[in-house]
């Protein structure tokens, strides 16, 4: 089972999570809201410290391939994950201009909608991650919620949708059998799970890679 590590801080974070057994960690630009974000040079700085073949994610909030690229060019990450509404569907720009980059699309599981929704954008990305936030506020919630959303649609996406699928959303130790068993990801993305107070805990990173080693 492939584990994402979100919302890594320091060389430090990203060194602890690929010991405890990351195949990847995820780096968060600039966000309208929740926990993470870090700024463009911290994030270029920590994915030069991370070795083939673990992937480095860029969370980017920009809407527009030309934002997106530009977001790319400051932090020279092997993938972007794409955590809001791409305007104009513009992945073929993205490609063009960025061919050996992974693109991965967030879809926010709100409703039966999210299902279709991924199927329509699974075609143009390498997988889609499924998370937990709410794009529609007035203040957008684009992931790091801790907030569970609901498995059984989850499901419904991984058996649809084409694609390698993420899971993310109020995952831990205590209900990553449940997830896994339930949803049959291809991966597992967490940010706050295991975290105290805003930091990387060990304890909670070694409590969570047991149980996932276990399954």
């Amino acid at each position: 089972m492939r584990v994402k590590i979100c919302c890594i801080a320091n060389p430090q974070e990203a060194a602890d999570a690929i010991a405890f057994g990351a195949s990847a960690i995820g780096l968060v630009g600039e966000m309208p809201s929740g926990p993470g974000p870090i700024s463009d040079e911290d994030i270029y700085a920590i994915a030069r410290t991370v070795p083939p073949p673990i992937a480095t994610f860029l969370l980017t909030s920009q809407q527009t391939a030309q934002r997106i690229v530009a977001h790319h060019h400051r932090t020279k990450t092997n993938t972007i994950q794409i955590v809001d509404e791409l305007v104009g569907r513009e992945y073929t720009a993205i490609r063009d201009d960025l061919p050996n980059v992974k693109l991965v699309q967030v879809i926010h599981v709100t409703g039966e909608e999210s299902v279709d929704e991924a199927a329509e954008l699974a075609e143009h990305v390498d997988a889609i991650l499924l998370d937990s936030g709410n794009p529609n506020l007035a203040v957008k919630e684009l992931g790091g919620t801790g907030r569970r959303h609901d498995w059984r649609l989850s499901r419904k996406i991984v058996e649809t949708c084409g694609r390698p699928v993420f899971l993310a959303g109020g995952l831990n130790a205590e209900n990553i059998r449940e997830a896994i068993e339930g949803v049959q990801p291809f991966g597992l993305d967490l940010c706050s799970g295991v975290r105290t107070d805003g930091k990387l805990d060990l304890r909670k990173l070694d409590a969570f890679f047991s149980a996932v080693n276990l399954l």
